[in-house]
This record gives structure tokens, sequence and C-alpha cells, in this order.
């Protein structure tokens, strides 16, 4: 077992004040793969001190300087890919081509992409031809939290961590206590780098102590969270004390809207993106709307693509899916399979319970519903598993009537060959 327990803060690992700890588990085994410590107020206040101090010089570095570190760090990144992969196996069951080529290769092409951005990014403008005396200055937030969810964990941490590197804010990294292993060899990689201490910091730690001293610390200027609903609310009642700028992605029930003239592999291709990943993206298109004239057909050809579909060891190559995050989330899904059975949803391919031969692990049998109506909890309910519910519809006024009727707002998508202007 990894003994990841100690914090990157001010240019340094450093040993955490807080005895509080917790196991890492692999959820394809069950078993304890790390233990890291789970930061209190102190251990936060350290990270803080130190991302306020180094802003004093880092906030005023050149943007030569910046992209130069940032560069290194991509071709860091590209020497520890491996590594980043196999850790996204181990913290969250990602199968090793799907962590290798997507987990992980996400979090490249972010870094590369900003590179490329800040490359042509000027900080002072023109005002305008209005004003030409004037100019506009980009200028750094300042000190800031970032909180990372486990379910795309470098491809959250390299969204927050880089651009806020790049425009010249320091940071305090705290990525979910469930998927921690990627992070910290980012950290690592941050380090080789030589980055002025205390701009990087990594506090590891739960969202109740830990995640609650970040958004609440009087001296951090702005927070951005991806996450759960109910934490962004609790988050956002913090930085409302003192006016913190916050940049919340939540959760959602994506619409996937598909008419009679969509392309051909569009059914496939729908149900796909509910369950890469094991269904665990807050953008997956959960809710299929599939016109009537074609409902039927569709529905044939997702119960033979879902039967089909295949879920098993993340260790082995291949385009299979891997197990759910954790016990909890598990539970969480058979508990909302059966409330669709409940409810009268019809179960045409998976349902309650493991996948035939495997019997340890969080696995979950790729599960789809057809006839259901907007107003059940597997409609309306994020579930973030495999799991997709079907919803016939007549008109296109129906379908987005039934699409915006959700609580959430993050993706829907359309399936068509005619786009009207």
């Amino acid at each position: 077992m990894l003994d990841k327990k100690n914090f990157y803060i001010n240019g340094q690992w450093v040993k955490p004040n807080s005895k509080e700890e917790i196991k890492v588990i692999n959820p394809a085994t069950e078993e304890n793969c790390a233990v890291i410590s789970l930061g209190n107020k102190s251990d936060v206040d350290l990270a803080v001190t130190a991302a306020k101090k180094a802003f004093e010089t880092w906030a005023f570095s050149s943007k030569k300087e910046r992209l130069e570190l940032i560069e290194k760090l991509y071709v860091n990144y590209k020497k520890r890919w491996s590594d980043i992969a196999e850790a996204i196996t181990i913290e969250m069951g990602a199968p090793k081509d799907f962590a290798s080529k997507l987990q992980a290769g996400t979090g490249a092409s972010h870094i590369k992409s900003f590179i490329r951005y800040l490359k042509n990014f000027e900080f002072e403008k023109p005002l305008g031809e209005h004003a030409p005396d004037q100019r506009l200055l980009y200028e750094p937030k300042g000190v800031c939290t970032l909180i990372t969810p486990w379910n795309w964990p470098m491809n959250q941490v390299c969204l927050k961590v880089i651009p806020a590197l790049a425009s010249g804010c320091t940071m305090i990294l705290k990525p979910s206590e469930l998927a921690p292993l990627s992070s910290i060899i980012l950290a690592e990689i941050i380090d080789e780098v030589k980055f002025p201490k205390g701009v990087f910091n990594l506090v590891n730690g739960d969202g109740e102590v830990t995640g609650n001293a970040l958004t609440s610390h009087p001296d951090v200027n702005m927070i951005s969270f991806t996450g759960s609903t109910r934490a962004g609310a609790l988050i956002s009642q913090n930085a409302a004390k003192d006016f913190k700028r916050v940049s919340l992605e939540l959760g959602g029930k994506g619409a996937n809207i598909i008419f009679k003239d969509a392309d051909p592999e569009a059914i496939e291709r729908g149900a796909l993106r509910c369950f890469r990943n094991s269904g665990q993206s807050c953008n997956a298109p959960t809710r299929m709307l599939v016109e009537k004239s074609i409902y039927a057909e569709a529905i044939q050809r997702l119960e033979k693509y879902t039967k089909n579909f295949e879920v098993g060891d993340p260790n082995k190559e291949g385009d299979h899916i891997g197990p759910v995050i954790s016990e909890t989330q598990y539970n969480k899904i058979q508990t909302l399979i059966k409330k669709g059975i409940d409810e009268g949803a019809k179960l045409v391919a998976g349902g309650p319970g493991k996948p035939e031969g495997l019997t340890k692990g969080y696995f979950v049998k790729p599960t789809v519903f057809a006839d259901v109506n907007n107003q059940m909890d597997v409609a309306r309910t994020e579930i973030f598993g495999p799991v997709l519910s079907v919803i016939p519809f007549e008109t296109e006024e129906e379908a987005i009537k039934i699409a915006n009727d959700t609580p959430y707002g993050l993706t829907n998508y359309i399936q068509t060959q005619i786009l009207r202007k």
C-alpha cells in the first residue's frame, strides 16, 4: 500500500499537522491501495499563507517566464504519462487504454492548448478606438482554491491548475480524496520543474473539514469547484461571506434528442457516450429522447448493443468499462435501478446486481430503461452510472419541453441532419 500522507506546501513535501487519515480503495479489487492524510485548518492555513506570499512576486512574473515553466511542465508530464494513467486505473478503475488515451490524454491536451493560448494572449491591450490613450489590463485574481472531482481527475486538475499558473495566480489544489494519486504525481512534476515556492500547493482532504477551510479562508480570492450540486451550494455560501469569485461546474442530466433523420450510428453512439467512463461524467447524455416513428427500432438496437457491451478488469486492454468509484456509489446506482423498475420503466437490458463473472469490485451492468416518463427518478436524478433512460416524443416542441424539464443545466445534445437557421 502506497504511503502518500505528505502534502506539497511552499515548494516542499511536508508532514501534515492533521492526524486524520483515509485509505484510498481500488474499486476493481475493493482493496486498499494507498493511504493519505486529511488536511485540517492548520494545514490549510500553511498552504494559503505560502500561496499569498508567493503571489506578491508571481503576479508580476513575465509571460515569458510562465510560458517557459509550463512548457517544461508539459515535457515532464509526457515523461510521466504512463505513471499518471496507471494511477488513474488504480484510484478510480478506468481501464488502462481509456486511462492512457482519454484520462491522462486529456490532461496533456489541455496543457498543450493552454500553452498555445498563452503564447497569443496579450495581458495589456488598447481599450478601443473610442479611447486610444487608455489601456485594458488583465491582472491575476490572487490566491485560488481549486477543488476537483474523482471522475476525470487529470482532465479537471489541468483545466484549473494550468490557466491559474498562466494567468499569474497562486493556488491550493484539493483533489478528491477518493482519487488523489494522479494529482500527487502532477505535484511531483511541478516540483521537478521548479516553479517558485508557494505558487502551487497541494493539500489532500475531505469536503467537510479541508474543503470548508479552503473555501471560507479570508485570504483566498477565488474558488474553482467541479463536483456535486449540493457541495456547490455550500461553497457558494462560504464564498458569499467575503465576496470571493466563484466558478462552479456541477451536476447534469443531459438530454440527447434523436430525430428520425439522425445519422445511422446515433443510437449506439448515444449509448456509448452514456456508458463511457462507467457513466461517471457530468455531461453524459443519460436521457435519450427518440422520435416516435423510430422509437421501436431504437429500443431493439439499444437492447442488442447494451447486452454486448463489455464490462471487465481495468488492467485488461480493450474498449470495455470498469467499475464505479466506490461502494457508496455502487449502492446508490443499484437503488436507482430498482426504483426505475418499481416506477414502471421497462427494463430493456442490464438491471440490478453485478455483471456475470464479476463478483468482486464495484462493477455495474450497463442498463437501459425504455418507456420512461420525465417524472420518474431515473429521468430526474443524476445517477452517475451506466444507466440510460429512453423517452419517446412526437414533436420538436415536445422534445424541447422534456429536455428543459430538469433542475440541471449543463449539457444537451441534438442528433439530426437538418439544421434550420
